[in-house]
């Protein structure tokens, strides 16, 4: 049942898009507004980011609290998933 939906869906939405693809006029953004993002959006230099990467302290920084971030989630789901499982059993 759910495929046969989803199928129709597609086909609704296939049919949409294409509807509006012919009534819809494309906009150009203004100038100043790709002027100000071209300002704001920087990639570094291949040298910038190379320093960032030999800068062995930073990353073990970065690389300890993302593993701590993990450790915490997995304690957190493990104690909900014993208090949830033992109160089903009881």
């Amino acid at each position: 049942m759910t495929t046969r939906r989803s199928i129709s869906s597609e086909h609704d939405l296939d049919i949409l898009e294409s509807h509006l693809a012919g009534t819809l006029k494309r906009v150009p953004p203004p100038s100043d507004l790709v002027q100000r993002l071209r300002v704001q959006v920087r990639m570094p230099a291949r040298e910038e980011i190379v320093l960032r990467l030999r800068d062995w302290r930073t990353l073990f920084l970065v690389f300890g609290g993302v593993m701590s971030g993990m450790v915490l989630v997995i304690t957190i789901a493990r104690a909900f998933y014993h208090l949830v499982g033992r109160r089903g059993t009881l």
